[in-house]
C-alpha cells in the first residue's frame, strides 16, 4: 500500500506582517510518520539582495549565518520565480494532494504577496492549484485541545495568552511533544519544517483526519 504524502513548508519574511516578502524558504517531502523523503531549501534572491528590504527581516540578525550556508551549498541562492517551478516540480513528482504549513494563512499570504510584487501582478498564486492547504496550527488546537497533560505544561511554564488561553505555536508544541522544554525554534525555513513534521506526525498519531485551511 503507498504511503499518503504530503509537502510541509514554511517561509522566513522581511518587510511587514501585512505584505511579507519571502526571503527564505523551505520544504520536505513527508509521510504520515514523519519520514523525509526530498526537502529543499532556498533563498529568494530578489529580496535578500534587497538591503534596505532586508533591515526589515524578522531574525536579521541570522544573515551572516545564511551567507555562510549559501557559499558552502547547504541553501540555494535563487529567484523567486525558479523556486516557484521548484516548489511545483516537487509536488508532480511526488504526487503531492496536501500541502502543510503551521499558521498556513500566513505561509499562504507571504508566498502570494512576493509572486505577485516581482511579477507585477502577472502572476497571482505561488501554490499550484488543485491542492489542499492543511494548517497544522488548526490541526493543534483539535489534537490538543482536551488533552489534560498539555494544559499542565502550559500552565506550569506561563505558555498562555493574555486571555489565559493555551498557547499553540511551533515552539510550544514540540517542547511538548519532544519533552525537551529547552528547545528553541532556529526560525529558518527547513529547520522550521523539520518540527512542523512532528507537529503533524502527533497530530495525525492523535486522530485529527484533516487540517484543511478553509
Amino acid at each position: 500500500m503507498t504511503k499518503k504524502l504530503f509537502l510541509v513548508f514554511d517561509t522566513e519574511t522581511a518587510n511587514s506582517i501585512e505584505d511579507p516578502f519571502v526571503y527564505d524558504i523551505g520544504w520536505a517531502v513527508v509521510d504520515g510518520d514523519g519520514n523525509v523523503y526530498e526537502q529543499a531549501s532556498y533563498v529568494n534572491a530578489d529580496v535578500f539582495l534587497d538591503k534596505e528590504l532586508m533591515t526589515s527581516a524578522y531574525y536579521a540578525k541570522k544573515l551572516p549565518r545564511y551567507w555562510e550556508q549559501i557559499k558552502s551549498g547547504e541553501r540555494k541562492l535563487t529567484s523567486m520565480w525558479k523556486i516557484n517551478q521548484a516548489f511545483h516540480k516537487c509536488i508532480k513528482d511526488w504526487d503531492i494532494k496536501i500541502l502543510c504549513a503551521h499558521n498556513a494563512r500566513f505561509d499562504y499570504r507571504s508566498t502570494n504577496t512576493t509572486k505577485r510584487y516581482y511579477t507585477s501582478s502577472k502572476y497571482r498564486f505561488f501554490l499550484p492549484y488543485g491542492v489542499e492547504v492543511w494548517d497544522t496550527l488548526k490541526m493543534a488546537r483539535q489534537a490538543f485541545k482536551e488533552d489534560e497533560e498539555y494544559a499542565t505544561f502550559c500552565n506550569e511554564n506561563g505558555y498562555l495568552t493574555k486571555r489565559g488561553c493555551k498557547r499553540y505555536t511551533a515552539e510550544i508544541l514540540y517542547r511538548f511533544i519532544s519533552g525537551d522544554n529547552e528547545f528553541e525554534e532556529e526560525h529558518t525555513g527547513l529547520a522550521d519544517v523539520m518540527i512542523e513534521k512532528e507537529i503533524l506526525r502527533e497530530c495525525l498519531r492523535r486522530g485529527v483526519e484533516s487540517g484543511k485551511m478553509w
